[in-house]
């Protein structure tokens, strides 16, 4: 299978669900160390992480889960070359008008469904906050790795695993990583799939089969300065957070993390030291276990 050589730079944006926004507004602001800001009529948070006025928009919802995810574009002219393929190989993909490019705070947005059940958005054009209004986080020493890396990656709950692949692969034209297949338990595996962008972070997303009833996995935030890890891994102990996995490293991404489970009840992933991948050398492998150390379960 080969993949189709997309020219999607990088995961820019996320959109999910949460009944309880109070909730949210305060493990964004004071555990992940997110800036907040609600909407004026009470139903959104937009939450940044860098110079973008927006990076992820969490909706009231009682589906708590995602609903879409935004690729981006360096330039209109990639995005619309990259819709034209999307539509010749017999996509359907749509155009989204003035008010959803509002809400997502880009210039132009098409989108299309994901066998899943959520949706892609495919934008460029992102809006930048004035030097006035600078980013910054009241917990962290650091800052974010975004960038031309993007927000992180998504891990997605496959209710047909051949079916994602292919998609992901074949449609959205995701580069291939590598593999992990493991047995976390007696009984319980994981068979994920791991894809990248040409930002190059090792994985911007990633599928398979693993316990979960959700269609996100867990959302993955990754800081410059490791020491951020260990301060929020404090704070999610001191605010008896339920701890999903517990600080460990994987052996693909070479990610030093931890997970803690969101108001929405998917995990957050919280990490540090992802490797950046090269096309020109990268060698895809499939790994037998989940992590080279530590993640043990909360």
């Amino acid at each position: 299978m080969s993949d189709a050589g997309a020219e999607i730079s990088n995961l820019g944006y996320v959109v999910v669900g949460a009944q309880d926004l109070e909730a949210w507004s305060r493990f964004a602001s004071d555990i992940l160390g997110l800036q907040v800001k609600a909407a004026p009529d009470g139903n959104s948070l937009t939450l940044r992480m860098d110079e973008y006025v927006q990076r992820i928009l969490v909706q009231k919802s009682d589906d708590e889960d995602i609903f879409e995810a935004g690729w981006e574009f360096e330039t209109p002219e990639k995005l619309e070359a990259y819709v034209e393929r999307l539509r010749s190989i017999g996509q359907a993909v749509e155009r989204g008008g003035p008010a959803l490019c509002g809400e997502r705070r880009v210039e132009m947005l098409y989108h299309c469904d994901d066998p899943s059940g959520f949706r892609h958005a495919f934008y460029t054009g992102p809006h930048i906050a004035p030097m006035t209004d600078a980013w910054h986080s009241k917990v962290m020493r650091g800052r974010f790795e975004t960038g031309r890396l993007g927000i992180g990656h998504i891990v997605i709950r496959s209710k047909d695993l051949d079916q994602s692949v292919d998609f992901y692969r074949k449609v959205l034209g995701l580069k291939l990583s590598d593999y992990i297949r493991a047995e976390l338990a007696p009984g319980v595996k994981v068979d994920v799939t791991f894809m990248h962008t040409t930002g190059g972070r090792h994985h911007s997303l990633a599928t398979g089969t693993m316990p979960g009833n959700k269609r996100l996995g867990h959302l993955m935030l990754q800081v410059q300065d490791m020491n951020d890890v260990g301060l929020a891994y404090d704070r999610c102990i001191a605010a008896a957070l339920p701890m999903l996995m517990h600080l460990g490293r994987h052996p693909n991404d070479l990610t030093f993390s931890f997970y803690v489970k969101s108001p929405s009840g998917f995990a957050v992933e919280y990490g540090h030291g992802g490797i950046v991948v090269d096309d020109a050398t990268w060698k895809v492998s499939t790994h037998p276990r989940l992590s080279d150390w530590g993640h043990k379960f909360g």
